[in-house]
């Protein structure tokens, strides 16, 4: 592009970007002799009413915006056909060519530069605004490490992708939140979506998802999850992974609630792995606790040198059958002539024994001790199980060997700490959760991943959730937002809402003048709140049509920003039903050259108005 003067103040001096909907050039500002950035739409949407005026209204939105994470706006203008803002000029490069060229990125850097995006993405959603096209084309870093967030100015009214199909160009839905792959409207969560495949991206030189076309790519987000980060680079720290996973979790509630909560959680993610460790993160499956010995049992013996391999039993797993080694043959003692007396005895004593065992076993008596001891105490009575296995016995022949599992307890209604103590009391070992819940009350256990009665081995975890109780939403800013984004703002967090319209003076039509309640409030979900919304500088037309013409002209002189310029008198040729009127009554009103009036339009200030009144 030739060297361009816009509005006599900003001198283009060459192109450094280009994206679906427009170019960015930086420029001097001769007023102010600084550098800035411009960016100006691509022709195609200079004749697109609806694109130029979100383009105008954003741009005047984020200017708003004050943030050192955040690129900002300084002007917004028109010369000729040319659109334009103009922006701050930010030194540096852009996060996209930093992962091309050295991705992975070290675990501080890709930290940092996450933690700085999230405290900029907390200053937009905190003015009502959702940036819904982070990528890293839209992050600058510059050479001392400060990561800026830009075009914040246009509408992304379009899938943003490098793909071209068909000649229709998207938008990149390589970060592109399920909501939005869905048609559903960007909240702030889906911001901390993309910002998670962002850093993702860094931490792996990778993108989670990619296909044969943006359709396909935009499915993946909603119905596949990506593969763990620390498969494709095992230096990743178990914890940072995890925040990770959590931001790119497909339903927004289980994301971090903010983005000043994602920057904190991102600042302190090497405290996340000294918690509990015990659920299994997605790598595989969890290995089985090493066996314990049992509490009063001998040491386990050596094992014997080449035991046979234990056979497949008829259910496919292998079974704890095996078979005894071959006995070696004793060596022979010196011949003695004759047993001896206490030899004899205690043969007999043995030989007593063992016909007695035999008839406990026939009697069924065994039996009745066993399921006494073992059939009323609750989950905990059940460690002492015995199940008869084929152990074999230094005589060779199978004993029973106690079943070392104890049945999971029925957590529901449960506090928190009563659950925790609950399950290490059996040796199990508990993982919270919290959730919102509308339905149980705060600090309640609402569910558990293991059902009560099911059998597991001591060390192994059981997850239950406490209800956190209902869910809490902050209220946004909205005020000075278009309504149809505040609508889309508030109920997308489950806030109902409700408008009033008001005359303005200083707010557009269709713009928000006041919420209530405030913002950063946090409210229940499902609770309301009130907008007001401006319907222009207007003025209610009096209730004078009814009345007689002089009262009729008293209120209208004086009504502000009215201006009575004509009385047209009508008699029984002009007026229909002539006599169901009295005379000089006002029948009718309207706009000069414009159209009929009714008591209470709101009309422009300023108007001309021409009452008909009946004749005398």
């Amino acid at each position: 592009m030739q060297q361009k003067v816009l509005d006599g103040r900003y001198e283009l001096e060459r192109k450094i970007g280009e994206g679906g909907m427009a170019r960015v050039y930086v420029a001097r500002d001769m007023r102010l002799n600084r550098r800035v950035a411009v960016k100006i739409p691509h022709q195609r949407f200079v004749g697109d009413p609806d694109f130029l005026s979100r383009f105008r209204h954003e741009a005047q939105a984020a200017a708003m915006l004050s943030h050192p994470n955040i690129v900002d706006v300084y002007d917004v203008g028109q010369d000729g056909d040319i659109h334009y803002i103009v922006m701050e000029y930010v030194e540096g490069t852009d996060l996209k060519t930093l992962i091309m060229r050295e991705a992975p990125l070290p675990i501080e850097t890709v930290v940092a530069i996450g933690e700085q995006i999230a405290l900029g993405l907390q200053a937009a959603h905190r003015a009502g605004m959702v940036h819904r096209d982070i990528k890293p084309q839209n992050v600058i870093v510059t050479p001392d490490g400060q990561a800026h967030i830009s075009d914040f100015g246009v509408a992304k009214s379009h899938l943003s992708t490098a793909l071209t199909e068909t000649g229709v160009s998207f938008g990149t839905v390589d970060y592109l939140s399920p909501e939005q792959a869905q048609g559903r409207p960007a909240l702030p969560q889906s911001d901390i979506y993309a910002l998670g495949v962002v850093l993702y991206e860094m931490l792996t030189g990778r993108l989670p998802f990619s296909g044969d076309n943006a359709v396909a790519v935009a499915m993946k987000h909603v119905t596949e999850e990506p593969l763990p980060p620390r498969r494709l680079n095992p230096h990743i720290p178990p914890g940072l992974e995890s925040l990770v996973l959590r931001a790119m979790a497909k339903d927004p509630a289980r994301r971090p609630a903010s983005a000043l909560e994602f920057a904190q959680l991102l600042r302190g993610y090497d405290r996340l792995a000294q918690q509990d460790t015990v659920v299994n993160s997605g790598l595989g499956p969890r290995p089985a606790p090493a066996p314990q010995p049992r509490l009063g049992s001998a040491p386990p013996p050596q094992p014997r040198p080449a035991p046979p391999q234990p056979r497949p039993t008829a259910g496919g797993t292998t079974g704890r059958v095996s078979m005894p080694a071959p006995r070696t043959a004793p060596a022979r003692a010196p011949r003695q002539e004759g047993l001896g007396c206490g030899v004899f005895l205690v043969g007999m004593l043995v030989l007593a024994g063992v016909l007695g065992i035999v008839v406990l076993l026939n009697s069924g008596a065994l039996n009745g001790l066993f399921s006494g001891l073992f059939t009323g105490g609750g989950p905990a009575r059940a460690t002492a199980v015995v199940l008869p296995t084929a152990e074999p016995t230094p005589t060779g022949e199978p004993s029973p060997t106690p079943d070392e599992r104890v049945a999971v307890p029925d957590l529901s209604g449960l506090s928190g700490p009563l659950a925790d103590s609950t399950l290490r009391t059996i040796q199990l070992i508990p993982v919270r959760r919290d959730a919102s819940d509308a339905t149980v009350p705060a600090g309640q256990v609402v569910s558990q991943e293991v059902p009560p009665g099911s059998l597991l081995l001591p060390g192994e975890p059981v997850t239950y959730t406490v209800s956190l109780g209902p869910q809490l939403v902050t209220v946004p800013q909205v005020e000075g937002a278009q309504l149809s984004f505040a609508r889309q703002q508030l109920e997308g967090l489950g806030l109902a809402v409700v408008v009033d319209e008001q005359p303005s003076r200083t707010v557009t039509a269709g713009f928000v003048i006041s919420q209530s309640p405030a913002p950063g409030l946090r409210l229940p979900a499902g609770e309301t709140v009130r907008i007001v919304v401006s319907v222009g500088d207007v003025i209610r037309f009096p209730d004078v049509i009814g009345l007689d013409r002089a009262e009729a002209e008293t209120i209208l002189s004086s009504t502000p920003g009215l201006e009575l310029v004509f009385v047209d008198v009508q008699g029984s040729d002009r007026l229909p039903n002539f006599d169901a009127y009295r005379p000089n009554e006002v029948v009718s009103a309207q706009i000069e050259n414009g159209p009929g009036l009714n008591n209470g339009d709101r009309i422009p200030r300023g108007s001309r108005v021409i009452l008909g009144v009946r004749e005398p």
